[in-house]
């Protein structure tokens, strides 16, 4: 089973149904309910997109599809090694340094999902868009 980190930006796509981005976001989880992948995500992103969504959907509402996402995804934590790590890294981003750090600390990671490709160049681990990455599942 092919493990995958999901980037804040599809999480985004998701729940705000971004068109037509949301349609490979929508793919992708749906892969994961069927079990044909393992989605990883950091609680950093879980955090963020919960603040970039809170102004477009209700408190109540938003927490509720969040914590349904939490069955599809194993949430990697956002611990002092982790930043520390960013913090020193040779990302432009600092968010997407951290992204990659906690994608790293998965054993045997497949590849990291997101729309942001060139913010992730420096990765050591493969960046797929999820339109490559649903060719590939």
């Amino acid at each position: 089973m092919k493990k995958i980190f999901v980037d804040t930006n599809i999480l985004v796509d998701l729940i705000a149904d971004r068109r037509p981005f949301s349609k490979f976001a929508i793919e992708i989880f749906s892969k994961a309910e069927e079990k044909k992948v393992k989605l990883f995500t950091s609680s950093h992103s879980i955090a963020t997109t919960h603040y970039l969504l809170k102004k477009y959907i209700a408190e109540k509402e938003l927490r509720e599809i969040l914590y349904s996402l939490l069955d599809y995804m194993q949430i990697i934590p956002l611990d002092i090694d982790v930043l520390k790590k960013g913090l020193k890294s040779k990302h432009k981003d600092f968010e997407d340094a951290l992204q990659i750090i906690c994608a790293g600390n998965i054993e045997k990671i497949d590849c990291i999902v997101t729309r942001n490709i060139k913010d992730f160049k420096l990765a050591d681990i493969k960046v797929l868009s999820p339109e490559e990455l649903i060719k590939l599942i």
